[in-house]
């Protein structure tokens, strides 16, 4: 019996030896999402190094421009130092300028949102959603059915998404699923209608100059563009009604 003890001892205090799983991990039990860990992985690391970034202490911020037809990919280790990882182009896009209203709309959203859904068995290969419609849209507008189900996907066809294609979308899924298995509990994803250059303003306001309400939500949002574009600092956005409050 002497000899029993210690091995008893031994397998008591084992597990506590064991890492628990963290999010990547528990993502990794897909097979998309390890198909694009295996082609992907090197690739978005050396895009991070190239930035002096770790991929896994990174924290990361999304925007995308329906006018340019871009996405971008920013980073961070310090939430100060944000810099430009990759700019994709979207590959498809549905409605038009203006933010989305209701469903069936085919609409692209616009304004300040969050991932809020990994989907790593999405009929568009991978996705990732975003919490449209969010409290200012609710308030903003008058719809009954405001729609939702707003992705960042693969393929190449939207009726209100961002499609990257599935080759891309492996990057870009795979990039917020090593930021939230670094800590960070919410990816924002900022969706304007353009850069907000003098050109694009031009633009707006040669097409859209008489719609005030909607000159005035492009107003509102176009802060946040700006302190990010001077700044380099993610901007502080609350709810203010059917606006936001940006600071």
């Amino acid at each position: 019996m002497r000899f029993l003890l210690p091995i008893i001892v031994c397998l008591i205090t084992l597990p506590s030896f064991v890492v628990a799983p963290g999010f990547d991990d528990d993502q990794l039990l897909y097979e998309r999402v390890r198909n694009a860990k295996a082609q992907k992985d090197a690739t978005v690391r050396s895009l991070f190094a190239a930035q002096g970034i770790s991929l896994d202490k990174a924290h990361v911020y999304f925007r995308s421009f329906k006018l340019d037809g871009i996405f971008e990919v920013w980073a961070t280790e310090n939430h100060v130092d944000w810099k430009l990882i990759k700019q994709y182009d979207i590959c498809e896009t549905s409605g038009g300028l203006g933010p989305k209203n209701q469903y069936g709309d085919m609409q692209v959203p616009e304004g300040f949102y969050y991932i809020d859904r990994f989907n790593p068995v999405s009929r568009f290969h991978l996705s990732l959603g975003i919490n449209y419609p969010n409290s200012v849209d609710r308030v903003r507008s008058t719809a009954s059915n405001k729609g939702g189900d707003i992705f960042i996907h693969g393929a190449c066809a939207t009726i209100g998404c961002i499609p990257l294609t599935d080759d891309k979308i492996k990057e870009v899924y795979w990039i917020a699923v090593k930021a939230k298995a670094n800590g960070q509990s919410k990816i924002p994803v900022h969706m304007y209608p353009c850069k907000f250059t003098k050109r694009n303003v031009w633009i707006l306001e040669k097409e859209f100059g008489e719609d005030v309400v909607l000159m005035n939500f492009w107003k509102n949002i176009s802060e946040g563009y700006k302190i990010f574009f001077e700044e380099k600092r993610l901007p502080t956005v609350l709810a203010s009604g059917s606006s936001y409050n940006i600071n």
